[in-house]
C-alpha cells in the first residue's frame, strides 16, 4: 500500500515532524487541526471561533485531497475544557448533516500552543 502526503497553504502548516494529512488504502487521515488562522497564525477568540477555524482548516485539507466534509466517517475532538462541549457542538453541528460521522470528544490537559480545541478526522475516499 502506498501513501500520499496531502498539504495545502490554505490550512496552517505542520509545526513538527508530521503531515497535514496522509492518504492511503482509500482513506484520508488528518493530523489534529487547531483553530489557527492560516493567514495570520493567530487563534480566534473563544472555543466557538477556534472550532469554526479548526473545521475550516480540515475542509481546506480535504479539498486539497479532492474530498469533502460529507465523506468524513470519524472525528475526534480534543477540548481543553469539557465545559466548552455545548459551545463547540453548536459550531460543529453546522459543518455536518446526516448521516453524521462517528465522533469521540475528550478533555485533555493541554493542547499545542494552548489551543482550546483540536479536531482530527478520518475520511473514506470514494
Amino acid at each position: 500500500m502506498s501513501k500520499q502526503v496531502i498539504a495545502t497553504k490554505s490550512a496552517p502548516g505542520a509545526i513538527g515532524p508530521y503531515s497535514q494529512a496522509i492518504e492511503g488504502g482509500g482513506f484520508i487521515y488528518t493530523s489534529g487541526q487547531l483553530g489557527l488562522n492560516p493567514e495570520t497564525g493567530q487563534f480566534g477568540e473563544g472555543v466557538q471561533e477556534q472550532t469554526r477555524q479548526s473545521l475550516n482548516n480540515v475542509k481546506a485539507i480535504l479539498e486539497a485531497a479532492g474530498a469533502e466534509m460529507g465523506q468524513i466517517i470519524k472525528t475526534t475532538v480534543f477540548l481543553k475544557d469539557m465545559n466548552d462541549f455545548v459551545a463547540m457542538n453548536e459550531v460543529y453541528s453546522s459543518f455536518f448533516s446526516e448521516p453524521y460521522p462517528a465522533r469521540s470528544a475528550v478533555e485533555v490537559a493541554r493542547l499545542p500552543k494552548d489551543a482550546l480545541v483540536e479536531i482530527e478526522v478520518i475520511v473514506l475516499k470514494n
